[in-house]
């Protein structure tokens, strides 16, 4: 099992990992003798570097060292300063891979949906249009989850998302709400939805019911507690029995994987997080954009650093600019606040090995492998292209979890270095950077890709994830699934009245 590894040749830096004792020898740039232990996933120099000097990791400047460093010297964040700083212009480079034809076009048996969208769950989901509706929402799909017990059919969860928001916003925060909760009910993998209002708030049912367009109302239904005559629990009971009557026989059919679309995103990160876990996304990524599927990148500050590469993948001038508007609009969204652009990495993330932001996005990229971006979506857009899509969304787990979930994606992939158990309204499958984790928290981890650092080839893991991805997506549950964790996060941004 290799000790450690200098990813790019460029790198005057190398990453453990595993533990390395002050002593060890390291069979690099001549021979080099380690002066500090040097924790699994963090850095140690292997060239003396001068004071101001770049770090360089992925073959990229991850940061500048604040003193000298001699070879062999442990580097993290307390000697590592970031480069980053205001917003920047930027120039079209294209670099463009078109990926080659698969031998092999896949399938799925997925849930063919009225509006031609395909689902890999087949739900009921409870809705309220306003956080005051939350409690009858939540009622609602623990009385009728008894209700139905051992007699569910297709069906595989009901579950209710309740929400803080609805009322008492204005501009975008109102509009980010209407459209998130307008995609959720549209979603594929919801086979039916009740959607639960009060009556007084600002979103109201009457202007809501317009933005799902044409819809099937024999699987979406809506009431608003106000205006009905008695118990709105029983009502609502009446509702969900006519959306179960319906979508209790759905049955699933092979449809191409190309009806695929799957969130990236990473949480919790490491210093093998871009040496094991997201690179087996990226490769994933290509292969799902070579069968015509659709991926989604988002974290857009956790794009900063590493923004060009992205750019100079952008199909067109157009993309490209609309990539420009995605990067700048955030930068100026921390501005506007008074807070700063580069306040990252996280505590968890400095632990791990991660030490700058720069380093943080170059790992945090590789996710979506080398494909070609195709489209550019504001927050709550839902996918209009296939191929590889960037979205606008914070770097929070839960909120970008759901932006990617609302877009479309029927299934969010997320890796971790940390762990967390959390999942949002789609299945959230769990990824490890490191071995130690996936053997710690088999509650929380899905699939391990430490194993990509203990010398497993990593085309036979991306062959092995492939398989596992497929029998999640046909029914097997996520562990966010089999704990019951499935929650829902809108981005807000203004007042509250």
């Amino acid at each position: 099992m290799a000790q450690y590894i200098r990813i790019n040749e460029a790198d005057n830096v190398a990453v453990a990992l595993q533990p390395l004792a002050a002593g060890t020898t390291i069979d690099l740039c001549g021979g080099i003798r380690l002066a500090d232990d040097i924790p699994a996933g963090h850095k140690f120099a292997l060239t003396n570097l001068v004071q101001g000097e770049n770090v360089i990791k992925y073959g990229f400047p991850i940061g500048h060292v604040t003193r000298a460093v001699e070879a062999g010297r442990h580097i993290d964040h307390n000697i590592l300063k970031t480069n980053l700083e205001g917003v920047s212009d930027y120039t079209y480079t294209p670099k463009l891979e078109e990926l080659p034809e698969p031998p092999v076009k896949c399938s799925f048996r997925g849930f063919r949906r009225k509006s031609g969208l395909v689902g890999v769950r087949n739900q009921i989901w409870i809705i309220p249009t306003v956080g005051c509706a939350n409690g009858i929402a939540q009622k609602l799909a623990e009385r009728f989850s008894v209700e139905v017990a051992g007699r569910m059919g297709s069906v595989d969860a009901i579950v209710a998302f309740p929400h803080n928001y609805g009322c008492s916003q204005l501009g975008d925060d109102h509009e980010n709400t209407r459209k998130v909760l307008r995609d959720m009910v549209l979603h594929p993998n919801a086979g039916g939805v009740l959607v639960v209002g009060l009556g007084c708030e600002n979103n109201q049912m009457s202007a809501f019911r317009p933005m799902l367009g044409d819809f099937d109302e024999s699987r979406i239904k809506m009431f608003e507690a106000q205006k009905v005559n008695g118990d709105e629990i029983e009502y609502g009971l009446g509702l969900l029995r006519e959306i179960f009557a319906v979508c209790s026989h759905d049955e699933r059919s092979a449809v191409p994987m190309s009806e695929l679309r799957v969130g990236l995103k990473c949480g919790g990160s490491d210093g093998l997080s871009g040496i094991t876990a997201n690179p087996l996304l990226g490769l994933f990524s290509d292969w799902l954009v070579a069968q015509g599927g659709t991926t989604v990148l988002t974290e857009v500050p956790e794009m900063f650093g590493a923004e060009t590469i992205l750019m100079n993948r952008c199909e067109s001038r157009d993309v490209f600019d609309r990539t420009v508007s995605l990067i700048n609009n955030f930068k100026q969204y921390f501005i506007a606040n008074n807070q700063p652009v580069y306040e990252n990495p996280s505590p968890g993330n400095k632990a791990g090995g991660i030490s700058t932001l720069e380093e943080k996005s170059l790992g945090c990229t590789q996710k979506c492998g080398k494909s070609i971006v195709r489209d550019v979506l504001t927050y709550a857009d839902r996918i209009e292209r296939h191929g590889l899509n960037l979205l606008s969304a914070p770097g929070n787990d839960l909120v970008a979890s759901t932006a990617l979930a609302a877009s479309g994606c029927q299934l969010v992939l997320f890796t971790t270095g940390r762990g967390t158990p959390f999942g949002t309204f789609v299945p959230t499958l769990k990824i490890s950077t490191n071995t130690p984790l996936f053997a710690n928290k088999p509650n929380w981890i899905d699939f391990n890709a430490g194993v990509i650092a203990e010398n497993e080839p990593i085309e036979s893991v991306l062959q092995r994830f492939i398989d596992f991805v497929t029998s999640v997506i046909e029914g097997a549950p996520t562990n966010n699934e089999r704990n019951g964790y499935r929650e829902m996060a809108i981005f807000k941004t203004g007042v509250t009245l």
